[in-house]
């Protein structure tokens, strides 16, 4: 397996960048407008994607920083390809493969989880504790657990971090891996350490204010 970091994630998404807009952006007429596009999208597309990633980490084991990666290419990869579509014509096919496992990243989690996660990622904790409202109504056993992980995060994130301890007994008889209340403790102190990376490492604010 490999082991990724933060400055991973940075260097894949250049890569994925720079291939992106050689392939589908050069000699089109519009192709700074597409650029700027694909490069913003890109961007956004990544940093919702490593979140996304992080969390289905937490749903489905795995290296969390691991899932993180590729969630930012598949999400950069996506973002990319709205972006560019307003100033040029996307290739659709590989805008098809793209989303194909950029989908896959979002049915592990569930779309309300998804949304809360990008929001949490833009520090709209409002949005993001909606959302996770939505998400642990799902029947589907999966995204029900990424919901609570996103309001655990959320309220972590937000400095109310008596709300996210209260989460905690709900973490330990809905997530097989979390045995215990510390271990929720030190899980959700991790992962949100493992967000703020992220944030900085697309010149984000690392905490919310």
């Amino acid at each position: 397996m490999v082991n990724y970091k933060i400055n991973d994630i940075i260097i894949m998404g250049s890569l994925l960048s720079v291939l992106f807009l050689f392939s589908q952006i050069t000699g089109c007429a519009s192709g700074g407008y597409a650029a700027k596009g694909a490069k913003e999208g890109a961007t956004t597309g990544a940093v919702s994607g490593a979140v996304g990633g992080l969390v289905s980490a937490l749903v489905f084991g795995g290296d969390p920083v691991e899932r993180a990666a590729r969630g930012a290419v598949y999400g950069g990869a996506v973002g990319a390809t709205a972006g560019a579509m307003a100033g040029s014509r996307a290739d659709e096919q590989v805008k098809q493969q793209n989303e194909a496992k950029f989908d896959k990243l979002r049915e592990e989690i569930g779309d309300d989880a998804y949304t809360g996660l990008s929001a949490l990622a833009d520090c709209e904790h409002k949005k993001a504790l909606s959302q996770a409202v939505k998400a642990q109504k799902a029947e589907n056993p999966n995204h029900k657990l990424a919901g609570i992980w996103l309001e655990v995060l959320t309220y972590a994130d937000s400095k109310d971090e008596a709300k996210a301890r209260a989460m905690f007994p709900v973490l330990v008889e809905q997530d097989w891996d979390i045995k215990s209340e510390a271990q929720a403790e030190e899980t959700m102190r991790k992962t949100l350490n493992d967000l703020m990376d992220i944030r900085e490492a697309y010149n984000m604010k690392r905490v919310c204010a």
